[in-house]
């Protein structure tokens, strides 16, 4: 395994390492404007909201690392703490890459990017017109992480109005995951697109899972089922009693138990096969039963 010392390298390569492995990274792009008014728009991917009550975003506009200069959103949000964070999707993410570009100040990247600037209600700096949520934020503090390089600014903004385009909403008015077509910023020049990736992770918040230390060890120790099969399988409640296990051993899996039936080994690799199949289709129960009749009876 490659191991590094951030003090050994230099800091281009460990911010490169960093963007690199905490991805994907949702991206903030942020409107403020300066003292005298003049509007600013610029991409940040070291983002993320922290607190909803009270709601609590906070970005970050790291100091230039090739030559230690701060960037036009951290001076201005100094002098006028407000600013908008207007959420990316796929249909922007080009233009929000162009407006990344270090225009020099008073330079519109609104117009540079051919975005639209929409009066915002309770802040001064315009919304992104074409974002599908922009949250209208007043600044609360801005730390200072460093005087160096590739410092961070972390701008710590409270959320006071929440602008969100009917058609990524469901009929219920929520956010549909899929119609929203969020993008992520990765290393280099990589992004992904959550629209094309998207699949869901029951949480187990709601109820107390067995856990994988309570599945029997030989499947614990199963050279077919992976790290994500074991837990769907701890996440279970209970295991399907003994009567349910023989019922589907003597109905769904008669053939199988017959083809192999001198042939342990064999049998135990096709019913983890078999099992690790239902549970990426969702079919945990059937999963369990057909693992437990590898001993039952």
């Amino acid at each position: 395994m490659k191991t590094i010392v951030p003090g050994e390298i230099s800091v281009r390569e460990l911010h490169g390492y960093l963007l690199s492995a905490v991805a994907p990274r949702p991206i903030a792009f942020a409107s403020t404007i300066d003292e005298s008014g003049s509007p600013n728009l610029a991409p940040f991917s070291y983002f993320n909201v922290f607190s909803a009550n009270p709601p609590i975003a906070v970005f970050s506009p790291a100091r230039r690392g090739r030559d230690n200069t701060s960037k036009h959103t951290y001076e201005n949000v100094k002098v006028v703490p407000e600013v908008v964070i207007n959420i990316v999707d796929y249909a922007m993410v080009h233009q929000c890459s162009l407006a990344s570009t270090d225009y020099p100040k008073g330079v519109s990247e609104f117009e540079k990017a051919g975005l639209t600037p929409v009066a915002s209600d309770l802040v001064k700096p315009f919304r992104v017109k074409e974002s599908p949520v922009q949250f209208e934020c007043k600044v609360n503090e801005v730390v200072e992480l460093g005087d160096g390089g590739g410092a961070g600014n972390l701008v710590i903004c409270e959320v006071v109005k929440i602008h969100i385009a009917d058609h990524v909403l469901t009929k219920d008015g929520k956010i549909d995951p899929l119609k929203i077509d969020l993008v992520g910023r990765c290393g280099g020049d990589f992004y992904t697109r959550s629209h094309d990736g998207l699949f869901e992770v029951p949480k187990p918040l709601q109820k107390l899972g067995i856990g994988i230390d309570s599945i029997p060890e030989d499947i614990r120790r199963s050279k077919v089922l992976s790290g994500n099969h074991l837990a769907r399988l701890g996440g279970v409640e209970e295991l399907p009693n003994e009567t349910d296990v023989n019922e589907y051993k003597l109905i769904e899996l008669a053939d199988l138990f017959v083809t192999y039936e001198d042939q342990p080994a064999e049998l135990e690799q096709k019913l983890h096969e078999m099992a690790a199949g239902m549970i990426d289709a969702d079919k945990i129960t059937e999963a369990w039963k057909a693992l437990l009749t590898f001993n039952n009876g």
